[in-house]
């Protein structure tokens, strides 16, 4: 079923970008020197190469600026992984330490409430 639904948006995204990088095939200069008529560094690429570069630097960015923001839940996650370890251990060492009830003796009651005040 996910394969199906992974075809079924990436399918149409595939023929986006296939029909984005046929349609723009013309060269561009892309030109790092704003002041200059002749750049001293420029670089002349396909138009669908320098949008495809730019979408892929934008989602590296993202993803960057993403996982630094989450850095204080990735803090907190840790430190009560640490917690709930240290309370753990301490509870099979507390386990360790009662002894085990007696069991009932067949034939008994079992007392199960207070007797009456006096």
């Amino acid at each position: 079923m996910i394969r199906f639904l992974k075809g079924l948006v990436l399918l149409p995204v595939a023929l986006v970008v296939i029909l984005l990088a046929v349609a723009n095939r013309t060269p561009v200069t892309l030109s790092f020197d704003p002041f200059s008529a002749v750049p001293a560094f420029s670089l002349v690429l396909p138009l669908y190469a320098v949008v495809f570069v730019a979408v892929a630097l934008g989602i590296v960015v993202g993803g960057i600026f993403t996982w630094l923001g989450q850095g204080r839940a990735r803090r907190t996650a840790r430190s009560r992984g640490r917690t709930v370890r240290r309370l753990e251990e301490e509870t099979a060492r507390l386990r360790a330490a009662v002894p085990e009830p007696e069991p009932v003796r067949p034939g008994l009651p079992a007392r199960t409430a207070l007797p009456a005040p006096r």
